[in-house]
């Protein structure tokens, strides 16, 4: 196996967090501007920010919620090929379940919000396709 694990390994990966909250059996997806497909709220973490401060940012800068630190909870870590970026760069998706205050709505460089079941996964990036996979395994996602 250590042959075909080598190119993962060496190729290049963007460390990212996403808050994953599903309603109804649908996921929330954005659509970053200038962009095709959905992703996930989230992004980078800033130097020396934890996963809980990232992903409480993110969600309130991109869907205006603030969500309930006491709720936080992991959900999946999922690594696939990165949409937007040189071929071979990788993204590693630390995802998060919470409760939250407000309702989602789109802000700063989001354009769109939708919700997805596993039918659109087409319309979502990469790492997302797989996040919806586990979401519907667990019986949370619809079809």
């Amino acid at each position: 196996m250590g042959s075909s694990a080598s190119p993962v390994s060496s190729a290049p990966v963007v460390d990212a967090v996403a808050w994953t909250h599903v309603r109804n059996g649908r996921l929330l997806c954005v659509r970053t501007r200038g962009r095709t497909l959905f992703y996930l709220p989230g992004g980078k973490r800033e130097p020396g920010e934890s996963d809980a401060d990232a992903v409480s940012r993110e969600s309130a800068e991109e869907v205006a919620v603030r969500l309930r630190r006491d709720t936080l909870a992991p959900f999946a870590v999922v690594e696939e090929e990165a949409d937007g970026y040189p071929a071979g760069t990788r993204v590693r998706l630390s995802c998060f379940t919470a409760e939250h205050d407000g309702e989602p709505v789109p802000r700063n460089e989001i354009a769109e919000l939708a919700w997805f079941g596993r039918a659109d996964r087409e319309r979502t990036a990469p790492a997302v396709r797989r996040v919806m996979d586990e979401l519907h395994a667990r019986g949370l996602l619809a079809d």
